[in-house]
């Protein structure tokens, strides 16, 4: 995520009413900034953006494109097709986190970005947990009990995995209670 308090939410729709609405609706939490063309997109994405909404369907470079150019640059971020093309097979193979189909709410729109940031939040806890995981691991095969009882590195090693494991247990909890969340667990099962 960015490293601004507020995420920074790049939207990129051609309806510039509709982008503008959009950017109204996330500007109490968000820093948003607004591309109305699939160009102005790729100029404006860059390893700042936490999450990009994208439209599928534009004059020029599609969405479906500006997508495909964001993962080829590795960049980090989440992104959510905001679109009036309603999903066929085809978005399989697409690297996007989520997909609204036009009209949004307020409320679906707000929830999607609350969502992307929980899932952004959640890998970034697992990272680090599995980085620690690793190291503890390595300490307690390599030094004697008595060598890891007088660390207080190891201590902090430990204290910070304790955190980190409520951490991750109420990110958990805070993303099965959202509806969407499972609703695809619910998918995913079938």
């Amino acid at each position: 995520m960015a490293g601004s308090d507020e995420p920074a939410v790049l939207i990129v729709e051609d309806e510039p009413d509709l982008a503008d609405l959009y950017s109204a609706w996330l500007a109490e939490k968000c820093t948003v900034r607004t591309a109305y063309n699939g160009s102005q997109a790729l100029d404006a994405i860059d390893q700042h953006a936490d999450i990009v909404l994208l439209d599928r369907r534009m004059p020029g470079l599609s969405g479906d494109t500006v997508l495909d150019t964001i993962r080829e640059r590795g960049l980090d971020c989440r992104v959510a097709m905001v679109t009036a093309v309603e999903p066929d097979f085809d978005i399989v193979e697409m690297g996007f986190d989520d997909y609204l189909v036009k009209p949004v709410s307020k409320r679906d729109l707000t929830d999607t970005v609350d969502q992307l940031l929980l899932r952004s939040a959640y890998d970034e806890q697992l990272q680090e947990f599995f980085a620690l995981a690793s190291k503890k691991a390595i300490l307690d095969k390599q030094k004697t009990e008595a060598q890891l009882r007088a660390s207080e590195d190891y201590a902090r090693l430990e204290d910070r995995l304790a955190v980190l494991r409520s951490d991750i247990d109420d990110t958990m909890a805070r993303l099965s209670d959202r509806n969407a969340y499972d609703r695809a667990c619910r998918d995913i099962s079938r």
